[in-house]
């Protein structure tokens, strides 16, 4: 099935093209998301006469996208979950868990805007991309931690931070001390 695109899509096509694709994906996501049309005389005839308002809103939205992506670029979130005594999660972070520790941050972010390539079932920082736009994406961290002291320990060492990290110095036992004890008595 051909359609016209009325948005960028990545790894698709740019605005205005007219590309080929499944029927499915074109049913399914490309008509009802408004991303594209199908790619009839009529509709090209239609587009042609769209392009300059469509171009001038894409060319807007992307200023706005551009100018919320320069406040966001590098923030750093923290996701508080459960995990076992290895880092693994109960369960895992999903992108609304993201979308809504930035929106506690400050920023408005819709959950299909968080794009994470692997699942996050493990404690630690992790790096997802947020696509404020077709063209403008911005890469923030995640902290994932069991508290928010272990967030600010995982902050300040970059990853993972183990039980034995988590107790006080003042509470872990000097094993020099006791070497030096043992080797007296002996």
């Amino acid at each position: 099935m051909e359609v016209i695109l009325l948005e960028r899509v990545e790894k698709l096509g740019q605005m205005g093209q007219v590309v080929k694709v499944r029927p499915g994906f074109a049913r399914n996501y490309l008509l009802p998301q408004k991303k594209a049309m199908r790619a009839t005389k009529a509709n090209l005839a239609v587009f042609e006469k769209q392009k300059a308002h469509l171009e001038a809103v894409n060319l807007e939205r992307r200023k706005d996208a551009e100018h919320v992506a320069t406040k966001m670029d590098g923030v750093s979130v923290v996701v508080i979950r459960q995990a076992g005594e290895t880092g693994v999660l109960y369960g895992s972070v999903t992108p609304r868990d993201v979308a809504e520790a930035l929106a506690g941050a400050g920023f408005t972010v819709d959950r299909k805007q968080v794009v994470i390539d692997q699942p996050i079932k493990t404690l630690g920082l992790f790096k997802l991309r947020v696509v404020l736009h077709p063209e403008v994406s911005v890469t923030v961290t995640v902290n994932v931690a069991r508290s928010q002291e272990e967030a600010e320990l995982q902050a300040q060492r970059g990853g993972m931070v183990t039980a034995a990290d988590l107790v006080e110095e003042d509470e872990q036992p000097d094993y020099a001390e006791a070497a030096a004890e043992n080797a007296e008595e002996a």
